[in-house]
């Protein structure tokens, strides 16, 4: 294998979740008021940290952005994180990638008991070795770069050059350029070839079979 350790993304990456996070986005907004014309705009908050993405695209406080959280939570937890589906391709990529050796881990934003649920509601739990994400409220351990030092972390992982992350925007890239780690950018997602180029990922690929092609052996 090319890389020992890959980890990956969730949203954007492994499952396309546009529906039930949109959704319960545009839920959360509206108990402060805020009408949600066309759910595509809302595809912006896919990728980040949830409470980031109240604070920077609609100016809450950081006491706002707890409480919007909270709300979103509401509808996430009864059925927004059953909205979600496996990009096509998905399951044989990373069935083809464990098969060949290479340790599986998800280190996402999103909470990990929602990443727990949602890999384990899918099947695809059994191709990670760990599922890493977020604490449940985001204050200890939100952004992409302490959730991949916390994947780090749990699994025993010394040596950032056996590694590479995978993500659809740029907070995969920088966060894991952070600790040393380099990304492949997949454009089926939710992020763009300007943005993932600009933020500076060293591969882009089109496709998951396109993925496993590139880190399989």
């Amino acid at each position: 294998m090319r890389y020992r350790y890959i980890l990956f993304d969730l949203d954007g990456t492994v499952t396309n979740p546009k529906e039930g996070i949109t959704k319960s986005f545009a839920y959360a907004l509206e108990s402060f008021g805020i009408k949600t014309e066309n759910r595509d705009e809302l595809c912006k908050v896919i990728g980040p940290p949830l409470t980031q993405s109240f604070r920077e695209f609609y100016g809450f406080t950081k006491e706002q952005a707890l409480l919007g959280a909270a709300k979103y939570r509401e509808r996430y937890e009864k059925i927004g994180w059953a909205e979600n589906e496996v990009y096509e391709g998905m399951e044989e990529a990373l069935a083809a990638l464990s098969s060949q050796g290479a340790e599986l881990i998800l280190a996402t934003s999103k909470p990990e008991r929602f990443a727990v649920r949602i890999m384990e509601h899918f099947g695809l739990a059994k191709y990670f070795t760990a599922l890493c994400g977020a604490d449940d409220y985001a204050q200890n351990r939100s952004t992409k770069e302490e959730v991949v030092r916390y994947a780090l972390e749990q699994n025993g992982i010394t040596d950032v050059g056996e590694v590479i992350m995978v993500g659809d925007r740029k907070y995969d890239v920088t966060g894991a350029a952070a600790l040393g780690i380099k990304t492949v950018g997949v454009l089926y997602g939710f992020g763009d070839e300007k943005e993932l180029t600009e933020a500076g990922a060293l591969h882009l690929v089109k496709t998951p079979r396109e993925l496993a092609e590139y880190l399989g052996v």
